[in-house]
Formats: structure tokens, C-alpha cells, sequence
């Protein structure tokens, strides 16, 4: 029988953490503050630039020339998965190490290297490879072991990468003080930007004229040079005590954040999953979309993709530097209303291009707004966060809203793409196949009425202005 004493104690929430005072409290960071404190964004977001944007289209069309949008879909949707998975759990262990190191930076460190190794065994696995030899989808992935371990490691690569983000979710919400981080959200989206302009720009441009072994290695070299400017130079305080060992199954129903009573959270969720299901059906896409339907050749894909996606995030990098700041002045709703709209219009206009100085007039547009878009996005979740003591685990649950909508964004659009039908023709003496421009019409369609419902819906966020 407890004795009164006991009866009266507190009950104690195992999974309740102290509040930890961050180092930069009380001081206006600086522009070299922010960038050390961004730079591993420009680092993963190089590595999605390059990998994403240019390799993983050009690399599965290798392997599976004729199943590629469905492969593509597929691989960019199943790997989601552990985009989805990877931070729930994550977000937990990193609110809860007790490093002198900080919370943050060694799981940061643990993902990088993780991510290294994905990387080398895509790069194996692909220069090692023999295109799939079966005509049906999904069989062509068994056909070509290469295409299937091709795949594993895009597993791992999402495992460690998002290791890395899942700890980094937490850098902002714990560091930045709350009337700077409409600030530091623009410099994570001005970066960002640079970051896949980089990547892809850098990448796609040579593509023709290195090796993929080449390729991989510049991913490695960013992630290991920039990341480390962030890992080195911020500033943590560390946990002032050892937390308990996480009791797992009250801290997986804590994942829930209930609608009713943090509703801005919710719609702020689900605004952007919204606009990340329209940003994700089109992204993988967009190689194939300039040799199917704007008539780029096949052989000079890589530098036609790099330039358009190049002058896509110069326009987002113009937005991008004044957004975050211009929302902590007049409100984040105000600037994400206006891109949202604007994407949702210009999406349709890609429909009708027919040729790449067209296509690159919609780009720019297209950046302008997305630029603008991702210059508020961090710092809106950051607003909307139920509790700041778990700032990681609540950003974790904010980050599903980028990942859940990839893991059937892509192949939704893959088998929108290739439902529409295709024919067959030979290059350098192989069959490839061709989708037909009604595929990616309705993808775009998708794109627009996707964003167009995240700025509608956004009006239902009361406490943020």
C-alpha cells in the first residue's frame, strides 16, 4: 500500500524532458550565425539536387528503359517509407541525448556517415549494372539484381539522410529566438535553394562527361565539407541531466497531436502536405518530362534539366532571401497565400510549353513562388509547435507532412504518366519508351489543385498571422 507521502507526489511523464536554454538566448545572430547554422541544409539539399533531381531518373532509365516512370515511381515511393518511419523514432533519441556534444549533433554525424555509405553502394551497384530484361512492371525490378540492390541502397541513403534531417529539425526550435526565426527559416530557404541549384546544376551539366563514381563522390564531398560547418559551428548546450529510458509506448501515443486541441498545428500539417503531395508528383518526373513531351534529346538531358532547374531556384533564391524576413513583418499566412496561388496557376501553364525557352519562362515563375513558399515553410511549423520542450519529436510529426505525401505522390504519378499510354522507339539501337504528354498534363493538373487547396485551407490557422 503506498504510504501518503507517495500518494501525494507528482506523477512524473517518464517521457518529459527539461527545458534547455539555448546558447544564442538574448542576442540578434548575425548573417555568418545563420549561415553556419543553414549550412547543412545547402549540403542535403545539393545531395538531393544532384541525386534526385538528375541521377536517380537518368540512372533508373539505365537500368529499366522500359518501365522507367513506373520503376522510378516505385523506388521514389517505397524509400519514402523510411523517410516516413525513420524520424518518429529518431526525433525521440535525439530530444533525449545527453551528449556533451549536444542533442543535436551527433545524431547529425551518425546520419552523414550512414548516408556515405547508401551513396557508395549506389554508385557500386550501378556501374556494376546490367539493364532489367523483363517486359512487365513490377517483374523488370527482379530481373536486374543491380536495379534491385540499386534500390537497397537508396534505402539506406533515405535511412541516414534522414537520420541527419530528424536531428536537425530540432537545431531552430532549440537555437534561434523566436522573433529571428522568420529569419533563420529564410536563410534555410535561401540555402536550400543554393543548394539544389548546385547540385543539380553542377552535376546535370557534367553528366555526359564524368563517371557516376564521379557523380556520387561530389555528393560525399558536400555532405563532408558543408555539413561539417554546421556539425563544427553551432553552438549546444547540452542536457543538464540524463533523461529515463524512453517508455515507448506512451511516447508512441504522444505522436499524436490531437486536431482539436492544437488545430493550427493540424492545418498547418496538412497545408503542407498538400503542397509537398503537388511538389513531389512533379519533381522526379522532370527529366522524362522534357524528352517526352518538350522534345529535349535524350543524350542531352542532363544539361537542359540542370539549366531549367538552375533558373527555377535563381527566381526561388530572389524570394527566398527577403521571404522569411518580410513574413516576421507582416505575417506568414500573408506570404504563403500568395506563392501557394501563384504555383497553382503557373503549374498549368507547363501543360502548353513546347519548347525549352517556354518551359523555362514557366520555371521562373514557378521558382518565384516555391521560393517564396519555402521562405516561410520551417518557420510556420516552428509557430504552430504544441510543445518546445520536444521540439524534435514535434517536428518529427511536422516532418510526415513532407515525407507521408512522397511515399504515393510519386508513384501515383508514375502510373498517371504511364496509364495514358506510350509508344516504343529505338535509341543507339535500344528500345525506350515514350509517354504521352496527356500523362503529365494530368500531373501537373494534380500539381495545381494540390497547391491551390493548401493556400485555400490555410485560412484556418487562427494563432499565426
Amino acid at each position: 500500500m503506498p504510504s501518503p507521502t507517495e500518494e501525494l507526489a507528482p506523477k512524473v511523464d517518464p517521457n518529459e524532458l527539461p527545458h534547455v536554454p539555448s546558447p544564442y538566448e538574448g542576442q540578434v545572430l548575425k548573417p555568418w550565425q545563420h549561415f553556419i547554422l543553414a549550412a547543412y541544409w545547402f549540403a542535403s539539399t545539393f545531395h538531393w539536387g544532384a541525386l534526385l533531381v538528375i541521377m536517380l531518373p537518368a540512372q533508373i532509365a539505365i537500368l529499366d528503359p522500359k518501365h522507367r516512370a513506373e520503376t522510378l515511381g516505385l523506388v521514389s515511393g517505397v524509400s519514402a517509407i523510411v523517410a516516413l518511419i525513420v524520424p518518429l523514432f529518431f526525433a525521440a533519441l535525439t530530444d533525449r541525448c545527453a551528449s556533451k556534444w549536444g542533442r543535436r549533433r551527433p545524431y547529425m554525424a551518425i546520419g552523414i556517415a550512414i548516408n556515405i555509405v547508401g551513396l557508395a553502394g549506389m554508385a557500386l551497384s550501378f556501374l556494376a549494372g546490367k539493364p532489367a530484361t523483363a517486359t512487365s512492371f513490377p517483374s523488370s525490378l527482379f530481373t536486374s539484381p543491380s536495379l534491385l540492390l540499386f534500390s537497397l541502397a537508396y534505402m539506406v541513403v533515405q535511412f541516414g539522410n534522414n537520420v541527419t534531417s530528424t536531428a536537425y529539425m530540432g537545431v531552430i526550435p532549440d537555437l534561434v529566438p523566436e522573433n529571428q526565426r522568420g529569419a533563420a527559416s529564410g536563410w534555410m530557404g535561401l540555402l536550400s535553394q543554393l543548394g539544389t541549384l548546385a547540385g543539380a546544376v553542377i552535376v546535370g551539366m557534367f553528366m555526359e562527361q564524368v563517371s557516376a563514381g564521379i557523380q556520387y563522390t561530389a555528393i560525399i564531398a558536400a555532405l563532408l565539407g558543408v555539413g561539417s560547418i554546421t556539425l563544427v559551428g553551432m553552438k549546444e548546450t547540452p542536457l543538464p541531466i540524463r533523461p529515463p529510458k524512453i517508455h515507448w509506448p506512451s511516447y508512441l501515443k504522444s505522436l499524436w497531436i490531437s486536431p482539436k486541441d492544437y488545430p493550427d498545428f493540424a492545418w498547418v500539417w496538412i497545408t503542407r502536405a498538400l503542397v509537398m503531395l503537388g511538389f513531389y508528383a512533379v519533381l522526379p518526373f522532370l527529366n522524362y518530362y522534357l524528352v517526352d513531351v518538350i522534345g529535349v534529346d535524350r543524350d542531352k538531358v542532363g544539361t537542359e534539366s540542370s539549366i531549367l532547374i538552375g533558373l527555377i531556384l535563381i527566381f526561388a533564391s530572389f524570394s527566398g532571401i527577403y521571404g522569411g524576413q518580410l513574413s516576421d513583418k507582416i505575417g506568414r499566412k500573408r506570404v504563403v497565400y500568395v506563392a501557394n496561388a501563384g504555383i497553382a496557376v503557373v503549374a498549368i501553364f507547363f501543360i502548353f510549353c513546347q519548347n525549352m525557352t517556354q518551359a523555362m519562362i514557366v520555371g521562373s515563375f514557378f521558382g518565384f513562388f516555391y521560393g517564396a513558399y519555402g521562405s516561410v515553410d520551417y518557420a510556420l511549423g516552428t509557430d504552430v509547435l504544441p510543445n518546445k520542450a520536444h521540439a524534435g519529436k514535434d517536428m518529427a510529426v511536422w516532418h510526415i507532412a513532407m515525407t507521408l505525401p512522397q511515399s504515393f505522390a510519386s508513384p501515383i504519378a508514375g502510373a498517371l504518366i504511364a496509364s495514358f499510354g506510350s509508344t516504343t522507339l529505338m535509341h543507339k539501337g535500344e528500345e525506350v519508351v515514350r509517354y504521352t504528354s496527356a500523362g503529365y498534363s494530368a500531373v501537373f493538373i494534380l500539381c495545381s489543385v494540390t497547391f491551390g487547396a493548401g493556400a485555400f485551407l490555410l485560412k484556418n490557422v487562427k494563432g499565426v498571422r
